[in-house]
């Protein structure tokens, strides 16, 4: 045996492993080729399928103006024998022939000799579907009480005023109701119940009286057209945009907080040169800033036909009832008469609108032949009465009343006791079935009423304790409030629509009474229905009752108390103070759309319109305080904390005391910005 050195035997076994790792590589590279020969798969190839396609029409052009018409059913005619006249049931198509006119289309069966004319001719066509009756109650309700208790700084003292008590906002709302020449109206359950309701508005609204103190404006006419606002008629409606940010949200308050700490920027702190870190020294308190929304936008067209037939009376009112009450009486206290007063000043704003569409186009008769005209219709019946009811109540009522003592400790104070929402929003659109003729066997109850309020407490005092000052830049706000009541009624008809009735539509209805169901050749040769081959027919035996009603109230109690002391350590006369307790906004929207008529209205018994706008602003001086010294309310509510006071069982008695500044429905005060729903 040959021995190796150790090097020898290290080089022996390295090329030993060389060699064997280049036959592994040619190993490996003959077993892929022979791997990847595969022999082809034969796959049967799928047949392509063509399809003709064709557009043999032409795209036209934009035509303005151009007027379409949906073709008429097919009718499948049948081969019949001369019968009697039957009474019509609902959704059943009769034909006559009449003044010569035929049916289109109508074959010949051999019936050529005079005895042998058909005199009445049944066929199947589509059924006609009644619109029938559509009620809906909607109540919308928040109420949210925030009355807040706050104590911030070193100033060792506790303040207990007088709590506010809701029954004086309470007791403004019915003064302010007391104007509204529209009583407190009960929801209707039934269609009496509901006549009864337009009745009643109608005797309230020409029993009203025309004037009063509070009053900017009240008109009653047959019609109202334009846009008047606080009284005045004017070409344009302002733009709540240009008062209230409807934009603003918690969502870009924190998109800029974003901004601004991605920069690395602190609102509140800075480096000085020496390297040490200042803090703006302030406090700021904001008790009011509430937010309060009514919306509701109503579109009717649930129902219409181009000719209406009524045999009793036709009854329409539209009102717009539209109140704003403020109470905002503040007094502050004379140490702070060297900061800025903000000057903003309380804004109000009743805006009514109405509307009057005419959709006819003054186009001139029809055609001249006799057969451009219908001979024959279908009907369907509602054996009763027919009701279109939209019943809508919003109501915000929000207790705001804050209590609070501040002095500065010497960094920076922030506190937003107010600053609620609250928004009641409904959207309703009722899109139902038009018809051709519509005839009704009772009479046609047709009311739009809008009534809103808005009633605002913001009786504010801000004092201060004897030893308070500063000599920092200060700013007091304690108005700036917004009231708007925004209303619009739009009505869609012919501008002349009503006439009586003639006595071929008195025997068309007497017909329909009879259970008939015929229709007089002088009524099918109405020039609506000219170049109609046959009538959609509408009949009702009873009434049609259309009522729309929005009623929409917004009750704020801001009322605020703020005493401002001093610390009781490190008096700290520097810090800038800012102070809001108004700029509260209290908005009502209602929009109504409603389809009177596309065509005329005959009427057999009375015609009667009544169109009533009525605008109020209440703004009062109570309670009247007469002129007195906050910082002597705020002396007598101040509490010295001494040792028997801080006693755990006296502690918790004068906190207890100290958190009730109201006691709405008897619960304690909340903390800050808490809400409780009732």
């Amino acid at each position: 045996m040959t021995m190796m050195d150790k090097f020898t035997e290290e080089i022996s076994h390295f090329i030993g492993f060389f060699h064997i790792s280049v036959e592994n590589a040619r190993a490996r590279e003959a077993y892929q080729e022979f791997s990847f020969t595969k022999t082809d798969v034969e796959v049967e190839k799928l047949p392509v399928h063509t399809s003709d396609f064709a557009a043999p029409f032409d795209l036209l052009g934009f035509e303005p103006g151009f007027g379409y018409r949906a073709p008429a059913p097919d009718h499948w005619y049948v081969l019949t024998r001369p019968i009697e006249t039957q009474s019509v049931s609902g959704a059943r198509t009769v034909g006559h022939q009449i003044d010569g006119r035929v049916l289109p289309d109508t074959p010949n069966y051999g019936f050529d000799g005079p005895n042998n004319i058909i005199n009445s001719v049944h066929y199947l066509s589509p059924d006609i579907q009644p619109p029938g009756s559509v009620v809906n109650h909607f109540h919308q309700a928040i109420s949210l009480s925030d009355d807040d208790y706050f104590s911030v700084g070193g100033h060792g003292l506790t303040f207990n005023p007088e709590p506010i008590d809701d029954a004086a906002v309470l007791g403004g709302f019915e003064e302010a109701s007391a104007l509204s020449p529209l009583g407190d109206l009960a929801r209707p359950g039934s269609s009496e119940e509901m006549i009864g309701v337009i009745k009643t508005v109608i005797e309230q609204l020409e029993d009203a009286p025309l004037d009063g103190d509070a009053v900017q404006i009240h008109i009653s006419a047959k019609s109202i057209d334009g846009i008047y606002v606080n009284g005045e008629l004017v070409e344009e409606a302002p733009n709540i945009e240009d008062y209230h940010s409807l934009a603003k949200d918690q969502n870009s308050g924190d998109e800029s907080e974003g901004e601004e700490s991605a920069e690395g920027k602190s609102t509140n702190t800075w480096t000085k040169d020496d390297g040490t870190v200042a803090i703006e020294v302030s406090v700021e308190v904001h008790t009011g800033g509430n937010t309060l929304i009514n919306n509701v936008v109503l579109q009717n067209f649930w129902t219409g036909a181009t000719v209406t037939i009524v045999a009793g009376d036709h009854v329409e009112v539209n009102a717009i009832v539209q109140i704003n009450a403020l109470w905002d009486t503040d007094s502050i206290t004379s140490a702070v008469s060297n900061w800025t007063q903000d000057a903003a000043a309380n804004e109000m704003f009743n805006i009514a609108t109405f509307d009057h569409l005419d959709i006819s186009d003054g186009s001139e008769g029809g055609a001249s032949s006799s057969d451009d005209y219908p001979a024959f219709w279908a009907v369907t019946e509602i054996h009763g009465d027919l009701m279109i009811v939209n019943w809508l109540e919003q109501i915000i009522f929000m207790s705001d009343d804050d209590v609070g003592i501040l002095s500065s400790s010497g960094v920076t104070t922030s506190v937003i006791a107010g600053d609620n929402f609250g928004v009641n929003h409904a959207s309703v659109f009722e899109l139902g079935f038009s018809y051709d003729l519509i005839i009704i066997g009772g009479s046609i109850f047709d009311a739009n009423i809008i009534h809103q309020m808005n009633v605002l407490f913001d009786n504010d005092y801000v004092g201060a304790t004897a030893d308070f000052q500063t000599s920092g830049e200060g700013s007091v706000s304690s108005s700036g409030n917004l009231l708007w009541n925004q209303a619009r009624i739009g009505t869609i008809s012919d501008a002349d629509r009503f006439d009586s009735l003639s006595q071929d539509q008195l025997g068309t209805l007497a017909s329909f009474a009879n259970g008939e169901g015929s229709i007089s050749p002088e009524l099918l040769s109405d020039e609506a229905f000219a170049g109609l081959q046959g009538l959609r027919v509408l009949y009702i035996s009873g009434d049609l009752i259309n009522l729309q009603y929005i009623r929409q109230t917004n009750i704020l109690g801001d009322s605020d108390q703020i005493a401002l002391a001093m610390d009781a350590i490190a008096p700290n006369l520097d810090a800038d103070w800012t102070i809001e307790t108004g700029s509260n906004a209290l908005l009502n929207n209602a929009t109504i759309i409603d389809l009177d008529s596309v065509g005329k209205t005959y009427v057999g018994g009375q015609q009667y319109s009544q169109e009533t706008l009525f605008q109020a602003e209440l703004i009062s001086g109570q309670p009247d305080f007469g002129n007195p010294d906050p910082d002597a309310l705020v002396n007598e509510a101040i509490l010295f904390l001494d040792d028997s006071m801080l006693a755990p069982d006296d502690h918790s008695t004068a906190s207890d005391a100290s958190c009730m500044p109201s006691d709405y429905d008897g619960h304690t005060g909340d903390g800050v910005n808490g809400m409780i729903g009732h």
